[in-house]
């Protein structure tokens, strides 16, 4: 039995996840379960959502989850056991106006997953998508021009 450990980590900063998984494969030697189950989403029309934000979009729901996933993946094929979940959203199978950079980074999520089941299938790696209908989440109203308060996270 292991004394639970929190270890921040934020998603869309692909850059620390190597050393987070490192932390975590170090203090309990292998992860049975992943459920990769943050998001950021932004509502806007296409032409009021900057490339940047589309970006930042992309990095917290898509690049987020993989690269986690990735950095884990070795442990679980080595012990040919694992199981891994991503909890995504309604949005990766059915876009939505007003929501196309979120729409497509969980489509884009959906398709890795969806690969990845096919490919994990001869280590008996288990792969899910849970793709729930509309949720609430945390959101407040921004400043006018101050697009990173728009984002829900």
């Amino acid at each position: 039995t292991y004394a639970p450990k929190l270890i921040l980590l934020d998603i869309s900063d692909v850059n620390c996840i190597q050393d987070v998984t490192k932390e975590i494969l170090n203090f309990y030697g292998c992860v049975d379960i992943l459920i990769n189950n943050a998001s950021m989403k932004v509502k806007g029309a296409v032409q009021s959502i900057s490339l940047e934000l589309d970006k930042k979009i992309m990095d917290a729901n898509y690049f987020g989850p993989i690269t986690l996933t990735k950095a884990i993946l070795p442990n679980m094929i080595s012990r040919r056991t694992g199981q891994i979940v991503l909890i995504n959203s309604i949005q990766g199978k059915i876009g939505m106006p007003f929501r196309a950079a979120y729409a497509a980074s969980k489509h884009a999520a959906v398709g890795f997953f969806d690969c990845l089941r096919a490919e994990m299938e001869e280590f008996d790696i288990s792969v899910s998508t849970v793709n729930p209908t509309f949720i609430c989440s945390y959101h407040h109203q921004p400043a006018p021009g101050n697009w990173e308060a728009s984002i829900w996270k």
